[in-house]
């Protein structure tokens, strides 16, 4: 890699973390190309990315960051895996490492908020931006429905009335 390559990957490492809203650190110990191709994948699909870059790179690129504190955990072969929703990475980080175990998560940040395995684990946990929205728009219906079938029940009950009447009346 030249200078200008190195330049080029730190400014796009720079310019990643000054976007995303959480940066999950792990550790990639002898993982194949298929199975990172299928993290990546994964990552892809959440809205995340993944990337592997040399630890001197990486902490050059953390300068100016709120990522800052991340750069006692770049040692050895790292990856990052990064989010601007603040649980996406995080969760398809846990759920690989669950299934491989050349994948260890190493710690995370959430802006300038260091968190060790445990906090991205439990951060993994909590719904994601869209669960939330969704959750919020069924509070927000759920009272126009029951409004709903509240106004009509007695128009209903009317009916079934009058039914009952001319059915009578009929026999």
């Amino acid at each position: 890699m030249d200078r200008d390559q190195k330049t080029a990957a730190v400014a796009e490492l720079n310019r990643n973390f000054s976007e995303v809203g959480v940066v999950v650190v792990t550790r990639n110990l002898g993982m194949t190309v298929a199975q990172s191709s299928v993290l990546r994948g994964k990552m892809r699909d959440a809205g995340a990315t993944y990337k592997v870059s040399k630890n001197k790179l990486a902490k050059i690129a953390l300068d100016g960051t709120d990522y800052l504190s991340l750069g006692d955990m770049l040692t050895g072969p790292v990856g990052l895996a990064s989010s601007i929703d603040p649980v996406a990475a995080a969760k398809v980080a846990v759920e690989f490492a669950k299934t491989n175990d050349k994948f260890e998560i190493v710690g995370g940040a959430m802006g300038a908020t260091v968190l060790d395995v445990d906090g991205v684990k439990a951060l993994a946990t909590m719904p994601s931006l869209d669960e939330l929205r969704a959750k919020i728009i069924g509070l927000l219906v759920a009272p126009a429905t029951k409004l709903a079938t509240i106004t009509q029940a007695p128009a209903a009950q009317i009916a079934r009335v009058l039914s009952a009447y001319a059915e009578k009346e009929d026999a």
